[in-house]
């Protein structure tokens, strides 16, 4: 059986774990959806109550009944590269692929549905409530008065992004900044604004989540940078998950129904972690390289287990 992975053409992290699927003899078809229509071809029949479906990029062809597990890393926008580029291509490019694999029996790392909804920033800060985060006190709101009055109450605060990068092209990085009370929050009322109690870091923890597999990373906090981001200084040296966090976890992926998961934890002075977000397809490849933990390993013998 077949693994499919999509992502772009240009994807080291992806060669990673396509390198070591390789190793462990596992067929796999690697393919980008912008390239659909054109390198990319498929073609699904549903009759007589049941359903069979091919894929084919460039020279390689696979029935979409032998796929054991779908990796969705980075992929394209499909049609992105067709001869007529249009929405209407695109929509139907994306409805015709996407429909035809979530008809197949294929694992997914992760599945289009339950990905598209933990990329929600306010749903990811509800979710790791109930699975026992703690959680920094946090405000999105369109209302200056609400902004205000939380500014108050909380005094310390960052504004962040909501949904993350500036779509713009290229898109930018918006840092999480750091303001005062007394800053004039009439702005809010142009868009949503996510105000969020500041946390004192002594260290910035990243977790990856493979399966059951738990994979955690810390690297000790500049006191000067509130995005870690854009701290340079500094090596991840692994770290032991404390009992707490690994319950919480579990139950956030599970509640998620997410097989990978990228957490980010800021770590207190009295070492305690407070969740930050979930990234559903967050990098890994920095880390593995810097702390030697077997990720891509992970990841790889996740997929390669048959439905």
């Amino acid at each position: 059986m077949t693994v499919l992975v999509l992502t772009c053409e240009e994807d080291l992290t992806a060669d990673i774990v396509v390198s070591t699927l390789q190793d462990l003899g596992v067929p796999l078809v690697r393919l980008d959806p912008a390239d659909l229509p054109g390198r990319v071809a498929l073609s699904a029949e549903y009759a007589d109550n049941d359903f069979h479906g091919y894929l084919k990029s460039g020279e390689r062809m696979v029935s979409l009944g032998s796929l054991r597990s779908v990796w969705v890393r980075r992929p394209g926008t499909p049609g992105a590269r067709a001869a007529e580029q249009s929405a209407w291509i695109t929509a139907e490019a994306e409805q015709a692929l996407y429909g035809m694999l979530t008809s197949t029996q294929a694992r997914w790392m992760n599945h289009p549905v339950a990905a598209a909804q933990a990329r929600y920033k306010p749903w990811q800060l509800r979710l790791a409530h109930r699975s026992g985060f703690l959680v920094p006190a946090t405000l999105v709101t369109t209302f200056p008065a609400m902004a205000r009055q939380f500014a108050a109450t909380h005094q310390d605060l960052v504004v962040k992004s909501v949904s993350g990068k500036h779509p713009g092209d290229p898109p930018m990085v918006l840092p999480t900044t750091r303001i005062s009370p007394d800053t004039d929050f009439s702005g809010v009322a142009a868009g949503p604004t996510l105000l969020q109690q500041h946390i004192p870091k002594e260290a910035d923890i990243r977790l990856t989540c493979v399966g059951d597999h738990l994979f955690a990373a810390r690297k000790k906090a500049d006191p000067e940078e509130v995005d870690s981001r854009f701290a340079h200084q500094g090596t991840w040296e692994p770290v032991e998950v404390p009992d707490a966090v690994h319950r919480s976890v579990n139950s956030y992926m599970s509640a998620a129904q997410l097989a990978y998961g990228a957490f980010d934890f800021a770590e207190d002075p009295d070492g305690a972690w407070w969740f930050l977000e979930c990234n559903q397809g967050g990098q890994f490849g920095f880390i593995q390289l810097e702390t030697d933990q077997p990720i891509a390993q992970a990841i790889a013998t996740w997929l390669a287990v048959e439905p």
